[in-house]
């Protein structure tokens, strides 16, 4: 059997990058999913307030 070159073209491999990561910003960066919440009605905010006060703040 002859081994000929394969004609498909091969992927090209990934560039390496020498880039300081610190000076990108990460996802922890933002403000993005730290606790906010979509906004609501202010009647939905109140019974959530009720529901999740702590007994002794009655």
């Amino acid at each position: 059997m002859s081994t000929a070159p394969d004609p498909r073209p091969r992927d090209p491999k990934p560039a390496l990058f020498f880039d300081d990561p610190l000076d990108q910003q990460s996802s922890d960066d933002t403000d993005r999913g730290w606790g906010e919440r979509p906004s609501g009605d202010s009647a939905a905010d109140l019974k959530r307030f009720l529901d999740e006060k702590p007994p002794h703040h009655i």
